[in-house]
């Protein structure tokens, strides 16, 4: 399990390391933007999202440890890729686009996304999909907090 995880582990920080150089974003731009009052814990924002990455890693792994090598378990080792690179286009989509509501398309679509890959782990590896839930549970809050920002920052959307 822990070369399996190592693998993983390196191609998904290799992807979402990647990707940021190939679509950079305008963190300035985004942290001019007004945020709600009740926001109190955006300095765990983070460290929140290390949490899930971790979580979606091993899910990964004990989704190749409970099937290795098939067909479909090559599909979803695709559909987690996917699910990773959805999660990182938020802030360059919102940032590039400067469109707070591009934020709430692309964390909804985030969601949706990881929804189906759940359905889909579950059959396979209850460990799997029970792994992916932190991410289920949190993408919601960050896409509601999104969606509050497009109200607070009227000419940014």
């Amino acid at each position: 399990m822990i070369t399996t995880w190592l693998v993983i582990g390196t191609a998904a920080f290799g992807g979402g390391f990647a990707f940021n150089k190939l679509f950079p974003s305008d963190y300035k731009w985004f942290m001019r933007l007004r945020r709600p009052r009740w926001l109190t814990f955006e300095k765990a924002i983070p460290f929140i999202w290390i949490f899930i990455f971790i979580c979606g890693i091993t899910s990964a792994a004990a989704l190749w440890e409970a099937q290795p090598s098939t067909l479909s378990t090559w599909l979803l080792m695709a559909s987690y890729a996917i699910v990773e690179f959805a999660i990182l286009s938020y802030t360059p989509v919102m940032t590039r686009l400067r469109n707070v509501r591009a934020g709430v398309f692309s964390g909804a679509i985030g969601f949706i996304l990881g929804l189906v890959l759940t359905t889909q782990v579950w059959q396979i590896s209850s460990l799997a999909g029970w792994l992916l839930m932190p991410y289920l549970l949190w993408s919601p809050i960050g896409t509601y907090v999104t969606w509050v920002m497009v109200r607070l920052n009227p000419s940014q959307i």
